[in-house]
């Protein structure tokens, strides 16, 4: 081997360790903004395209996944408080996969979505799912919510009966239940706090490394304004959906963690009684975070739900 050879590896090899330095201080200072990285590339190589449209003014971030030559079915998924749209990354090239056009968005104040000064009052982000859907020319779609986008959507289906074909709520929100928690939960100061927060939203206790749960503390305090407006938006009981449940006649699957700590599975199984054409499917040994810690059985239920005596 040469001596210009040798030098040349020697430069590579000293690269190759200040490039895996680097990479790995990134990871210990934000774990989150590389995880996320991974999940983004991870979508984009299975044909989910990150977007963003106007709405009222307001950028709006989504993902949009269909199969090549095939309009497919639409299915618009709605995130809950203090998620974006990454966290249906498990079920989004699977739906694809069974036929459905799926669009993704990130709500007002989350995700990569504009952050205007606004109360965020469930009112106001189904308004921007209303103009979404007919900014991209959806005139009907099935629609999917989980936990908060639950709620959005189920005000959306009774508000506007005329753009949603089917509905799907997953852990949802909307109805009054006693609940155990309040804002704080959404915004742990420190590790106990994160652990309670994990606690309701997972029956799987994995340990994680303290710079991820300090990451995940900051990031979570960086939209702190936006959560905790979000929380009293919804707490203040305008846009509560009980006394109008009976009036919704559109089909609805209702999915439910069956060891969901935050919201009940009983609260899942009033709404199911409540709602006359209605299916309920329970998740067995699931939290709050079904779609994404049981992506399987959730994905069947969804979809022997949307494919049904179409």
């Amino acid at each position: 081997m040469g001596t210009r050879t040798k030098a040349a590896l020697k430069k590579i090899s000293a690269l190759l360790l200040l490039l895996v330095i680097a990479g790995g201080l990134t990871f210990y200072v934000e774990p989150l903004w590389v995880n996320d990285q991974i999940i983004r590339a991870k979508l984009w190589r299975q044909g989910v395209h990150s977007k963003y449209v106007d709405v009222n003014g307001y950028s709006i971030h989504y993902f949009e996944a269909g199969q090549a030559n095939s309009p497919g079915i639409p299915l618009v998924l709605i995130h809950g408080i203090g998620s974006r749209g990454e966290d249906w990354a498990p079920l989004i090239p699977t739906l694809t996969a069974q036929g459905f056009h799926v669009y993704v968005p990130d709500l007002l104040g989350y995700g990569r979505s504009s952050k205007p000064d606004v109360d965020y009052s469930i009112s106001l982000q189904e308004s921007v799912i209303l103009k979404f859907m007919q900014n991209l020319h959806l005139q009907r779609a099935n629609v999917g919510g989980w936990s908060m986008g639950g709620w959005i959507a189920l005000k959306l289906t009774l508000d506007h009966p005329e753009v949603v074909n089917r509905l799907v709520l997953y852990d949802a929100a909307g109805t009054y239940f006693p609940p155990t928690f309040d804002a704080s939960l959404f915004l742990p100061t420190d590790a106990a706090s994160f652990a309670a927060l994990r606690h309701m939203l997972s029956p799987i206790d994995t340990p994680l490394p303290s710079f991820v749960v300090r990451d995940a503390i900051d990031n979570l305090a960086k939209n702190g304004w936006v959560i905790q407006r979000s929380y009293d938006a919804m707490v203040n009981g305008k846009d509560l959906t009980d006394f109008r449940l009976p009036d919704l006649h559109t089909q609805t699957l209702v999915v439910w963690g069956s060891l969901d700590q935050l919201i009940p599975l009983s609260v899942g199984e009033q709404m199911h009684q409540a709602i006359p054409s209605s299916k309920i499917a329970v998740i067995p040994g699931c939290g709050h975070l079904a779609p994404a810690e049981c992506p399987r059985p959730v994905l069947e239920a969804t979809t022997d739900f949307l494919k049904s005596n179409p």
